[in-house]
């Protein structure tokens, strides 16, 4: 006898505490299949999913509505089931697996199947052996996990989303159903290739038409002429051709317009294009005679016939090109200079050299005595350090920065004071002068003058260990060691005579492209006792001076890689059964 609104209140708890206990009777469901051959096995009990009632809305409220249904159903999912109609070796989900199969496993390869890991609720099938029963028993059970992370999907209202769709086909059929239910598509004739706004290191410079050839000997010493010129890749080679004098007209690699004709743009993919300006041409006769033209319009090659001998003039045999560029990645300018001769069939096959610099604007281009190494013949790079952590000092004239006395016919040392011959690499060189000396001299200033015309007005402190070192690197310069070496006497003036400079230098880098690095550099100031007399009678001594360079590279041992080893394990049941 309650309350009038008390019965709708417990039809309501009551409806809840049934679909409760529904829920939790089906959370489990556990089949044991017994391993005897001769006894059937059981039925593997499996919950049986209810179907969606009709009219249920399509969204479904925040606390309410259906969980998500599993596109994989992980109870008939199997995994290690690789071979077709047989049984694999511990599967133990695999459906061709019989009892006695079973009965000579030892574990369960894979014990646990499970579907979307992104529900919070999700079933999963596990699977193991009761090795306790008599025979052994597999184990199946279905249960549901609850997946602890926050970002979980609980209700879903999109099925298809859980899966892969996999798309329509078009075809003669479905091809308008098609259109009408996409957006459409445009055909797009622009090249696939994206539009650069600059030019980048090593990308081909592209001109009119296609790219700025730069014939090079590629696989061996003939001209290749499809080779293209890249940006900043600065190149000089040699190559050879092979042609008939005959037809020397028809070439196109020997004429003057095939190289000063083609229009470089000024960025990859634009509009505005570079012309290549003529700066040069210089003519060469058969004798080597070298005359430069005034004007620079476009020759063309011809076959001259001069009795017997027959001769093709104005065929090109050096071309140089000088580009100009910003630091945007813009070619702005581009400079060409020729070398136009005359050849025969004595000097065939004709041998061609070309040249590419790229210059920045509104810069000079610094002179090296090498890239990266010292090239043989070219002055060394020395300068001074003012104080300790700053950068090296050199001077503007690089023949001047490491000096020794020059020699002249009439040997005078006053006479050839401030007159000095850069030191070169690679080339071992030796000078010298006589000194008169009067009695009257005193030996210190006598000493002061012989020091002045050894070392020069600034004998530098330190050499750059290769011909581009940049000041800035202080660490990298080499230090100049001075070592003085004298024979001390009684009553006697220690006076400098000669000075001998040792450069060692050895072969730094690739075998097939070594470089000159220089590693030691020593001032050896040699002096001589003289005694100190002031007499009346004078005497000549003789300053002397030289250069030597030792190759101190350690012999090259090639380096080979390690013998690839090889890491391979087999598979537990490899040799199951034998083993």
């Amino acid at each position: 006898m309650g309350s009038p609104g008390l019965q709708p209140l417990l039809l309501v708890l009551l409806d809840c505490w049934t679909s409760v206990s529904a829920q939790a009777g089906s959370t489990l469901a556990v089949a044991t299949e017994a391993l005897n051959p001769t006894e059937p096995a059981p039925t593997t009990l499996r919950p049986a999913l209810s179907p969606r009632p009709t009219g249920a809305p399509s969204v479904p409220g925040p606390s309410s509505g259906p969980r998500p249904t599993p596109v994989t159903d992980v109870a008939a999912l199997c995994v290690c089931d690789l071979s077709p109609a047989q049984c694999d070796i511990n599967c133990c989900c695999d459906p061709d697996c019989s009892s006695m199969d079973f009965s000579v496993f030892s574990a369960c390869s894979i014990p646990v199947v499970t579907g979307d890991s992104q529900f919070c609720s999700q079933k999963a099938a596990t699977y193991s052996l009761n090795f306790t029963a008599h025979p052994p028993q597999r184990v199946f059970k279905l249960v549901d996990q609850i997946n602890p992370s926050v970002f979980c999907i609980h209700i879903t209202n999109y099925k298809p989303a859980l899966s892969f769709i996999n798309p329509d086909v078009p075809d003669e059929n479905n091809f308008d159903r098609l259109m009408k239910t996409s957006d459409g598509f445009s055909l797009n004739a622009e090249s696939d290739t994206p539009n650069t706004a600059k030019y980048e290191y090593g990308v081909p410079l592209q001109t009119s038409d296609s790219f700025l050839r730069f014939p090079s000997p590629l696989t061996s010493s003939l001209c290749t002429d499809n080779n293209p010129a890249a940006f900043l890749v600065n190149q000089a080679v040699k190559c050879t051709r092979r042609i008939s004098l005959e037809e020397c007209e028809e070439i196109e690699a020997l004429s003057m317009a095939y190289y000063s004709s083609p229009k470089i743009l000024r960025v990859p993919n634009s509009e505005t294009k570079v012309p290549i300006t003529v700066q040069s041409v210089v003519i060469q006769s058969l004798n080597k005679t070298l005359t430069r033209l005034e004007d620079t319009d476009v020759l063309k090659q011809a076959l001259v016939e001069a009795g017997a001998v027959t001769r093709c003039t104005d065929v090109v045999l050096e071309v140089k090109y000088s580009l100009t560029y910003t630091d945007a990645g813009e070619i702005i300018k581009a400079d060409l200079s020729l070398l136009l001769g005359t050849i025969s069939n004595a000097v065939l096959p004709l041998q061609q050299k070309f040249e590419i610099h790229f210059i920045q604007e509104n810069t000079k281009p610094v002179p090296l005595s090498g890239n990266p190494g010292y090239v043989v013949g070219l002055p060394l790079a020395a300068g001074f350090q003012p104080h300790k952590g700053s950068g090296i000092i050199q001077t503007m004239n690089r023949y001047g920065q490491l000096t020794v006395l020059r020699s002249t016919a009439e040997q005078d040392c006053l006479g050839v004071e401030g007159i000095r011959t850069p030191v070169l690499f690679g080339h071992n060189m030796q000078s010298g002068c006589k000194l008169r000396l009067t009695g009257a001299t005193t030996c210190p200033l006598v000493v002061e003058k012989v020091t002045s015309l050894l070392k020069g007005q600034g004998f530098p402190e330190y050499v750059a260990p290769f011909g581009n070192s940049q000041a800035q690197d202080m660490l990298d310069w080499v230090p100049i060691h001075f070592v003085t070496q004298a024979s001390p006497v009684k009553d006697s003036c220690q006076l400098p005579v000669a000075l001998v400079i040792e450069v060692k230098w050895t072969k730094y880098g690739s075998l097939l492209n070594p470089q000159a690095k220089i590693v030691n550099v020593t001032a050896h100031v040699i002096s001589s006792s003289f005694p100190e007399t002031n007499s009346g009678n004078g005497r000549t001594i003789l300053i002397s001076t030289a250069v030597t360079f030792v190759d101190v590279s350690a012999p090259a041992e090639a380096g080979f890689r390690a013998r690839p080893t090889i890491n391979a394990k087999l598979p537990f049941n490899f040799f199951f059964p034998f083993v």
